[in-house]
């Protein structure tokens, strides 16, 4: 069987590791195995945070509704569960985007809200 070299293809796999560590700090991006580490962990915080992105969206929307809703009259909880009895199916991000940019159109939701409790 013939011998197989590893050379081109480890230098490749390091070379890799190094690209992607370029702009840390320090060792982390001149060591190979001080970068390896930090690009692992790095890698598995943006595997993490895509997922986290999605929680914290959904808490700005919240906060911008309730925001909103408040300075009317009303809890953020009463008025999801009003437009909920009235049928209307309106997502949060739609609902956070009305409170900021069309504010007119986000009341004429909430009278019909309050008509629904």
């Amino acid at each position: 069987m013939t011998r197989v070299k590893m050379n081109v293809a480890s230098r490749e796999k390091r070379k890799k590791i190094m690209k992607m560590a370029k702009g840390y700090r320090g060792a982390r991006s001149r060591s190979y195995k001080r970068a390896k580490e930090q690009v692992m962990k790095s890698l598995a915080y943006a595997y993490r945070d895509r997922r986290n992105r999605k929680r914290d969206f959904r808490r700005l929307w919240i906060v911008r509704i309730n925001a909103f809703v408040r300075s009317q009259g009303m809890t953020y909880s009463q008025f999801m569960g009003a437009l909920k009895k009235a049928g209307i199916q309106l997502n949060r991000k739609v609902l956070a985007n009305l409170s900021i940019e069309n504010p007119e159109a986000l009341s004429e939701l909430l009278k019909v809200a309050k008509e629904q409790r």
